[in-house]
């Protein structure tokens, strides 16, 4: 798989100002030919869910006692 590495441009008082994104990526967000601001977030949508998803699949699931212990030491309430 191509590098697909995200870089930030930064002002020089820190605030982002523009993002670098490797081509391979551009191509699968922006595919060649006319695409519209709406074709591009439903692309980038797809995107960030599919990353969402195989991050997902790699992540140990927790038995139902790790669960809600991890539960009530992040929200007392529980």
């Amino acid at each position: 798989m191509a590098e697909t590495a995200i870089a930030y441009i930064t002002a020089p008082d820190g605030n982002p100002k523009a993002v670098v994104i490797p081509i391979d990526l551009w191509r699968r967000l922006l595919p060649q030919g006319e695409t519209s601001l709406e074709q591009l977030a439903e692309n980038l949508e797809d995107y960030c869910l599919s990353n969402a998803m195989d991050e997902a699949q790699a992540t140990p699931l927790l038995s139902r006692e790790e669960a809600m212990r991890f539960l009530a030491e992040s929200d007392p309430g529980w």
